[in-house]
């Protein structure tokens, strides 16, 4: 009696696969779907709407209250449920069975502090801050994937987590999110960003390593003050820093293999206020980046013992800062197993030709964080269109979202959300089920 009940639980068990494996996942069906959605009117102007009155108001990292109240707003009105506050302004919403399994898609929130120089009716209304790096469409566009998930919610298999995160722009609100507990027991988290030199309608990402991890130095180079026509009575700092910012290019063009891409830049200098004093200090300052977390920390130890070293040839003494509270954020390493879901996915709802690789950047993004514990993948959204106008980049004052993009990128949300579920169901259907009782 035993074996033949074993016998027949396989044999269900057999079955249950095979109907899973046969079982066309949403993307095949629903992507396409989901992207008309997005671009019906009733969605489209909706995005847009948000998308404008977020970019009037911009906010800096953890001061996204309106923002926030905005994103709250909305959901109340879908009737999706969410937790707030999460790292002081950000929201974490969920559609779906409020059970396992759990999959994130993620959109920043916060502005920069720069002066828009773009004239149009819905420019900033906030003197020195700007949305000038997508921020806003990045809302906008979870907001538009959460309309549509919500009108699909009794065929989405396990709950999609929404995560509206604050400053991302050197805030690391992603390292808050997770040190919060929202994320525990997420399977996937997916994130994108604008992209203005993309063709409008297509997505770039890669397998692996995509974007460098990046860290902050400052160093205090002291010497002894003077008349700049007596320097033998002096020791001059301008002197030492300006050999320490050569010394500094050293390291990567002679210390560093040439296959594994650093950066190291000195972006701040400053010292001195007459013609003719030296002065008794400089402050230099800049940023450094790598694509492995190895090849960082080495960075990070040679350049404080190229300033203090070269600074004592001199007769200077330095100090040497890596601006803790500016957050290093690792680098950007994208899932391989995601990547080939993210293709099949993103091909299905833009078409196969429409989803290409691209080399890595040696931007940086806080998304880096939700990869360190949870599979990650990160993608960027093509809108450009040359027949319109051409789009400067990201942190210019003159930046501007083409806003036909929304729907691709709503699109895109839900439909990796949601067949991420099913595609979690059909590799572990009982794992799922046992898993039942679990809460995010």
């Amino acid at each position: 009696m035993m074996m033949m009940g074993l016998v027949k639980w396989v044999n269900l068990f057999i079955m249950f696969h095979l109907f899973a494996a046969t079982k066309p996942i949403m993307a095949s069906s629903d992507s396409s779907k989901f992207l008309n959605l997005a671009k019906e009117p009733r969605v489209f102007d909706w995005m847009v709407e948000i998308r404008r009155k977020i970019h009037e108001n911009p906010e800096l990292g953890y001061e996204e209250f309106k923002t926030s109240e905005l994103v709250r707003t909305e959901l109340d009105k879908l009737g999706i449920p969410y937790k707030y506050p999460v790292a002081i302004t950000g929201v974490v919403a969920f559609i779906g069975t409020k059970k396992p399994p759990f999959v994130a898609v993620r959109a920043d929130m916060d502005a920069l502090p720069m002066q828009e120089l773009v004239e149009w009716e819905h420019k900033s209304k906030v003197n020195g801050k700007m949305h000038a790096c997508g921020h806003d469409a990045h809302v906008a566009m979870l907001l538009g994937a959460a309309k549509i998930l919500k009108e699909h919610e009794k065929d989405i298999q396990g709950t999609v987590v929404l995560v509206f995160q604050p400053a991302e722009e050197g805030g690391g609100g992603a390292k808050e999110i997770l040190n919060a507990g929202a994320l525990d027991n997420v399977s996937a988290i997916f994130g994108l960003h604008v992209a203005p030199k993309l063709p409008i309608g297509t997505v770039a990402s890669r397998s692996g390593s995509f974007f460098a991890g990046s860290g902050f130095f400052e160093a205090v180079i002291s010497g002894k003050g003077g008349h700049a026509a007596i320097p033998q009575h002096s020791i001059d700092p301008i002197l030492a820093a300006s050999n320490v910012i050569v010394s500094l290019q050293h390291i990567i063009s002679r210390e560093a293999d040439p296959l594994d891409s650093q950066v190291v830049t000195v972006a701040k200098f400053q010292g001195g206020g007459a013609f003719n004093v030296i002065p008794d200090s400089v402050t230099i300052g800049g940023t450094f980046r790598a694509f492995s977390t190895e090849s960082f920390m080495q960075l990070r130890q040679r350049i404080e013992q190229v300033i203090t070293k070269q600074a004592s040839v001199q007769r200077c003494n330095a100090t040497v800062s890596f601006l803790d509270n500016k957050t290093f954020f690792p680098p950007t390493v994208n899932h391989a197993e995601l990547h080939d879901y993210f293709q099949s996915v993103a091909g299905s709802v833009l078409g196969d030709d429409k989803v290409t690789d691209i080399q890595p950047l040696m931007g940086s993004e806080d998304f880096s964080f939700y990869q360190q514990v949870i599979p990650g993948y990160f993608f960027l959204l093509g809108m450009e269109n040359p027949a319109v106008e051409h789009l400067e980049s990201p942190h210019s004052p003159h930046f501007k979202v083409n806003e036909d993009a929304l729907p691709y990128g709503a699109a895109l949300h839900a439909s990796l959300a949601a067949n991420y579920l099913v595609k979690i169901h059909q590799d572990s259907p009982v794992v799922v089920k046992e898993k039942h009782h679990d809460e995010l």
